[in-house]
């Protein structure tokens, strides 16, 4: 699926009329960023690709799509997707560790939503907070789980949520290093 982000995120450059310079300017991602997320080579953060998509005037939701449809997206519970699709924090190999991505209607089309679920991982307390616009809601699956908001931290359990703004910097982790835990996060990024 990086590889996938990356050419669609190459086409619709591409397609704009634009060099990755000015993409870069546009979005405020740093050139070589850009180049090594359309080669496949770092799997970006949904902070990434909210400021990329809304510097190519198209939805977050274009570059996690397969085949787009505008029938209703199932995914019923013996589907399994097989590999993550998109991860939280930005990075490459063990950096990438600790959220993975399993999109739930990557084939519906013109949505304002993009709901997953998530395996979580621990990750340190220095680990860098993301922020991107739009808004985010988490429902703890298997739990626990702590989200860093700001300067608050907030413990979640199985059965708990919590919705928040993302413009204001936050993480998602699991509370210890020998935890993990399951989320349903449904994130809205306005196009």
């Amino acid at each position: 699926m990086t590889e996938n982000i990356g050419y669609k995120l190459r086409r619709q450059r591409e397609d704009n009329g634009l060099s990755v310079s000015e993409l870069s300017s546009a979005s405020g991602i740093h050139p070589s960023v850009v180049e090594l997320i359309e080669k496949g080579e770092l799997v970006p953060s949904v902070a990434t690709l909210v400021k990329l998509s809304r510097a190519l005037g198209v939805r977050l939701g274009t570059f996690l799509d397969g085949m787009e449809s505008s029938e209703p997206a199932l995914t019923q519970s013996g589907d399994r997707v097989p590999r993550p699709t998109v991860n939280l924090s930005e990075g490459k190999g063990e950096d990438m560790e600790h959220l993975k991505f399993y999109a739930l209607a990557q084939n519906k089309a013109d949505r304002n939503m993009e709901p997953f679920v998530i395996n979580v991982e621990y990750t340190a307390p220095d680990q860098p907070l993301s922020s991107h616009e739009g808004e985010e809601f988490i429902y703890v699956l298997e739990g626990p789980v702590e989200i860093r908001y700001g300067a608050e931290t907030y413990t979640l359990g199985q059965g708990d949520s919590i919705y928040y703004d993302s413009v204001v910097p936050h993480c998602l982790t699991s509370v210890a290093p020998s935890q993990k835990a399951k989320v349903l996060a449904v994130v809205y990024t306005p196009f």
